[in-house]
C-alpha cells in the first residue's frame, strides 16, 4: 500500500470497474424495493460549475447509500438542451445552437463522470433530440383533443427596433438589450395550456406532500391562490358597461365609497370623462412602463387619478367615484376592485391621501365599538358584527357573507364565486430553439393538429436565427410550407416552438423507458419506479417548474400512463453555491469555480467531500480554498492511517470478543459512528454530522496503538467501517481503502455493492453515565458511573471529587438527593 494518498492514481481506475460492472443500471435487484433518486437535470448552456456540483453530489451520495442498503436503485441523468440562452448564443456569435448545445454537453457529461456521479447512464435523454420532444407534441395532440390545450389573445414584449417578441429578461429598463430600442406591450395570439383546470387538485395536493419542505408548499399555496368571495356588479352611470368586482369582504360593501380600476381594464378608455382624458391616459402609459411588481410592492406608493365616471353600489344604490390605481392590476380577480378604507389598508391609505370618504360598516364582536372613521388610525380588517348594512345590520361577518352573496344571485346583480390567483400557462415562444408546435393552419379548416403518425415535426437544420423580424421557423419555406392533412390543399406550420418548461415537466418519467418508440414511456416501469423517491433542487423552480411538474404529472394520470397522485414524494431543496467573492456564483459575476480545475488539483472525493460537509443541503455554502485544502489533508490522514496499521488487516475477526479496556472503547465508537452515519442519511440528510463523525473516529485511531490480536481486530473493525461509510462521501477512496483491508477476499466484489453495515445496539448503548453532583442546589462537579450504579456507589464518587471536596469541607451533610442517572445533591450546614 503506498504511504501517500493519489486521488488520480485511484480515481479513473474505480470509475472504470463500476462501469464495467455495471453497478449503477437500475432493475439489477428486481425483487428488491425501489429507490428512485433524482436531481434536476441541468441546462447545458455553459460550463459545469460548483452549484451544479452541490445538487448532483448531494443526489450521488444518497443514491450510494440507498443502493448499500440494498434497495433497487434509479439515478438517471439526462440533459434540458432546448431554450433561449442557446438561442441568444447563437444570435451573438452565429453558431448553430445544437453545435454549441452538443459540445456543452460532451463537457457536462466528462466533468459528472471525474466527479464519480453513479447515474445510470444508459438512460441519457437529451431534450433536443427529436425522440424526446415528439413525445411533446404527442401530449400537445392529446391535451388538444381534451380541452387541456387552446388559443387565446396574450401579452408580450414587442421590440420596436428589432420588430419581433423577446423573452422578458432580455427586457432590461423597458428596452431591448440587444438593440436598445423601447419595448411595449402587444396583444398577440398565443397557446396555452389549462392549468387552471387543475387549480383545486394541484391545492389539495399539497395536503399529501408531508416530505416537501414547508416554504415550497406554502409558495405554491399561495400562487395557486383560492379565494372564495363573491362577483358584484356596479353599473356605470350613463353607460350601458358595469363594473365586475370580485370580493372576499362583501360583508363590507356598504362601507365602500370608490371604485378601482387597473390601469389596463378596458373600460378605462370608455368611462373616462372627456375632461379627465388627459390626465388618464397619461398616468396609463406611465403604468404600463412600470413593472407589476413595483406598482403593487407594500412599499409602494398608492397613486391614482379620477375618471370622472360614478358607479352604483347594488346594494345601496349610491354613485361612488370611478377611479384607477397603480395597485390593482387587470389579471388579477376581475381588474376592478370596491374600495372599503375603513376595512381595508390599502384602500385606507388611498383615501387619506386622496380625501376620499371612510365609512365603518363593521364593529368588533367584543370590546368598544369603532365611534366612526375619525378615531380610526389605520383599517380594522378584523370580522366583526355588521353595522349601517341596511338588512344585514347585526350579522356577524361569515353569516353576513353567506346571505349577502345569496342576495345578489337572487336579485341577478351577482353570485358568489370562487377566484384563483393561478393563470393558465401560455408556453408558445417566437423562438427557433425549442419544440415545433404540431399545428397547421388551414384555410378550410383552420388550425388542424399534425396526426400521429406524422410525429416529430423536426426543428429544420437551417436555422435563420437574427433576433428581428419574424419568428425564425417562418423564415425556412421549406418548413413553413405543407399541405393541410384534412383535406390536402396548400397549408402553413404554426413557426412557433414550446416553452422549454415542457421538456421539464415530464422528462422523470421518460427516464423509465428512455428508448422506447412507440409510446412516451411504459406504464408498468410507472407502476414499477414512480412516484421518485427523493428530487433534489433548486427552491428558485417552487412555482413554475414544481407547479408544472405537479400539473403535467395529473394530465398523464388522465391518460392512463402513471398512477398515483404526485410525482416525488419527497423534495429536498439545496442552498446555493456562493463564489470566492461571497456572491452567488455566476458568469455575470465573473466568480464561476469550475470542477475540473478542482478535481485535477485534489481529486474528486475531496471536491465530494468540501460540498456535502460545508452545510446541510438546504444551507448555502462559501467556496473556500482553505476548506477544500483541509479536506484533502484529512483522506490524506485517513489513507496514513491505513497504511500505518496494515498488520491489523490480517487480525482474525474471533479475536474481537476478547477486545476490552481502549480497544474496547474503540469498538463502542466504531458502532456508535455507524449509527450517526446511518441517521445522518435517514433522518434529516445532515452529512456534515456524519463527515464529522468519521473524523471523530479517525483521531480515535491515531491514539491507539494495537498490541495483541484482540486490539488489532478491534483496529481493524474499526478500519473497514471508515472505508464503508465514507462510500457515499468519498466513493474512490473508501474502494481503494476497504479492498486494501480486505485483500484477495474482496478481488472480484466492489465496495458499492456492498451492505451497508449495521451497528451492534449493545455497543452503541452508553454503559456509563455523566451525573452533576451539586451542593446546595448548585453545581460543583461530573462524575462518571455505571449505569447501574446507587446511591452509595454514586456518593462515594462524588465526595472523592476534588472540586466537591472544597464546598463540603467543614460542613455538616444534613440531606443527600439522589437522581438516578442524573444527579446528586449535597445540602449542607
Amino acid at each position: 500500500m503506498n504511504e501517500r494518498y493519489e486521488p488520480h492514481s485511484i480515481e479513473a481506475r474505480w470509475q472504470e470497474r463500476w462501469a464495467s460492472a455495471g453497478i449503477f443500471q437500475a432493475g439489477r435487484r428486481p425483487g428488491a424495493e425501489k429507490r428512485y433518486v433524482l436531481e434536476m437535470f441541468p441546462y447545458p448552456s455553459g460550463a459545469m460549475h460548483m452549484g451544479h456540483g452541490r445538487v448532483y453530489t448531494i443526489g450521488d451520495a444518497l443514491a450510494r447509500y440507498l443502493r448499500m442498503r440494498g434497495y433497487d436503485v434509479l439515478h438517471p441523468i439526462g440533459f434540458d438542451a432546448l431554450g433561449l440562452p442557446a438561442e441568444n448564443a447563437a444570435i451573438k456569435d452565429g453558431r448553430h445552437p445544437a453545435e454549441r448545445t452538443r459540445e456543452n454537453i460532451v463537457a457536462f457529461r466528462a466533468e459528472m463522470k471525474s466527479l464519480g456521479y453513479g447515474f445510470d447512464w444508459d438512460r441519457e435523454v437529451v431534450t433536443a433530440d427529436p425522440e424526446y420532444y415528439r413525445w411533446n407534441q404527442w401530449f400537445f395532440v392529446k391535451m388538444l383533443e381534451r380541452g387541456i390545450v387552446y388559443r387565446r389573445q396574450g401579452k408580450a414584449n414587442w421590440c420596436t427596433g428589432c420588430q419581433t417578441v423577446i423573452a422578458n429578461e432580455q427586457v432590461v429598463d423597458d428596452r431591448c438589450e440587444r438593440c436598445e430600442s423601447p419595448v411595449v406591450e402587444k396583444v398577440i395570439p398565443e397557446w396555452a395550456f389549462r392549468i387552471t383546470a387543475f387549480a383545486q387538485d394541484l391545492l389539495d395536493g399539497l395536503d399529501g406532500l408531508k416530505e416537501w419542505p414547508d416554504r415550497i408548499t406554502t409558495m405554491q399555496r399561495n400562487w395557486i391562490g383560492r379565494s372564495e368571495g363573491a362577483e358584484v356588479d356596479f353599473a356605470v352611470q350613463g353607460s350601458g358597461d358595469a363594473i365586475k368586482v370580485f370580493t372576499t369582504r362583501v360583508d363590507t360593501i356598504y362601507g365602500c365609497t370608490y371604485v378601482v380600476l387597473a390601469p389596463e381594464h378596458p373600460l378605462v378608455a370608455k368611462v373616462t370623462a372627456p375632461a379627465r382624458k388627459a390626465e388618464v391616459d397619461a398616468f396609463v402609459a406611465r403604468m404600463r412602463k412600470t413593472d407589476a411588481a413595483e406598482r403593487t410592492g407594500e412599499s409602494a406608493p398608492k397613486e391614482g387619478v379620477f375618471t370622472g365616471a360614478h358607479a352604483v353600489n347594488p346594494y345601496t344604490g349610491e354613485a361612488v367615484p370611478v377611479w384607477i390605481a397603480n395597485f390593482v392590476l387587470a389579471e388579477y380577480g376581475t381588474g376592478a376592485v370596491m374600495s372599503v378604507p375603513a376595512h381595508d389598508q390599502r384602500d385606507f391609505e388611498f383615501a387619506k391621501k386622496y380625501g376620499l370618504p371612510i365609512r365603518v360598516v363593521i364593529q368588533p364582536s367584543t370590546g368598544d365599538r369603532i365611534p366612526g372613521p375619525d378615531a380610526l388610525a389605520a383599517a380594522t380588517t378584523e370580522d366583526g358584527v355588521l353595522d349601517a348594512s341596511g338588512p344585514f345590520s347585526g350579522l356577524p361577518s361569515a353569516e353576513a357573507r353567506r346571505r349577502m352573496s345569496a342576495h345578489a344571485k337572487e336579485k341577478g346583480f351577482g353570485q358568489p364565486t370562487v377566484r384563483w390567483h393561478l393563470r393558465d400557462w401560455g408556453f408558445s415562444r417566437q423562438r427557433y430553439w425549442g419544440t415545433p408546435i404540431p399545428i397547421i393552419y388551414c384555410e378550410e379548416h383552420g388550425a388542424v393538429p399534425v396526426p400521429e403518425k406524422d410525429l416529430p415535426v423536426v426543428l429544420p437544420p437551417q436555422a435563420i436565427i437574427t433576433g428581428t423580424g419574424e419568428p425564425p421557423l417562418a423564415k425556412v419555406p421549406e418548413f413553413v410550407n405543407t399541405t393541410c392533412p384534412v383535406c390536402g390543399k396548400p397549408a402553413r406550420r404554426e413557426v412557433e416552438t414550446m416553452d422549454t418548461f415542457v421538456d421539464s415537466s415530464w422528462y422523470y418519467a421518460r427516464y423509465l423507458s428512455p428508448k422506447d418508440a412507440t409510446r412516451p414511456f411504459d406504464p408498468e416501469a410507472a407502476r414499477r419506479w414512480l412516484p421518485v423517491d427523493v428530487y433534489v433542487g433548486g427552491p428558485e423552480h417552487a412555482v413554475m417548474h414544481l407547479l408544472y411538474f405537479r400539473f403535467w404529472h395529473r394530465v398523464m394520470r388522465q391518460l392512463g400512463l402513471v398512477f398515483e397522485d404526485e410525482p416525488a414524494r419527497r423534495l429536498v431543496t439545496q442552498g446555493i453555491v456562493n463564489g470566492p467573492d461571497g456572491r452567488k456564483m455566476s458568469k455575470r459575476w465573473g466568480n464561476v469555480v469550475a470542477p475540473g480545475p478542482m478535481v485535477r488539483k485534489y481529486g474528486a472525493d475531496t471536491l465530494r467531500l468540501f460540498i456535502l460537509f460545508a452545510a446541510p443541503p438546504e444551507k448555502d455554502i462559501d467556496w473556500s480554498d482553505e476548506q477544500v485544502d483541509g479536506l484533502f489533508r484529512f483522506l490524506a490522514r485517513v489513507w496514513r492511517i491505513f497504511h500505518a496499521r496494515q498488520e491489523s488487516f490480517a487480525a482474525p475477526e474471533a479475536a474481537l470478543a476478547q477486545a476490552s479496556g481502549d480497544f474496547l472503547e474503540l469498538r463502542r465508537r466504531t458502532h456508535r459512528t455507524i449509527q450517526r452515519v446511518t441517521d445522518a442519511f435517514e433522518k434529516e440528510l445532515k452529512f456534515n454530522t456524519g463527515i464529522a463523525a468519521l473524523m471523530e473516529l479517525v483521531n480515535a485511531l491515531y491514539q491507539l496503538e494495537p498490541r495483541s490480536d484482540a486490539d488489532r481486530a478491534a483496529v481493524r473493525e474499526a478500519l473497514v467501517a471508515v472505508a464503508t461509510l465514507l462510500s457515499p462521501f468519498a466513493p474512490h477512496a473508501a474502494e481503494e481503502l476497504w479492498h486494501e483491508v480486505l485483500g484477495p477476499a474482496a478481488r472480484d466484489r466492489l465496495l458499492a455493492a456492498e451492505p451497508w453495515p449495521a451497528f451492534d445496539p449493545a455497543l452503541v448503548a452508553a454503559d456509563t453515565v455523566t451525573i452533576a453532583v451539586q451542593v446546595n442546589g448548585k453545581l460543583r462537579g461530573e462524575v462518571q458511573a455505571a449505569i447501574s450504579a446507587g446511591e452509595a456507589d454514586v456518593r462515594a464518587l462524588a465526595e472523592a471529587d476534588e472540586k466537591v471536596k472544597t464546598h463540603l469541607a467543614g460542613k455538616t451533610i444534613r440531606k443527600v438527593v439522589f437522581v438516578p442517572k442524573r444527579l446528586v445533591n449535597f445540602v449542607v450546614g
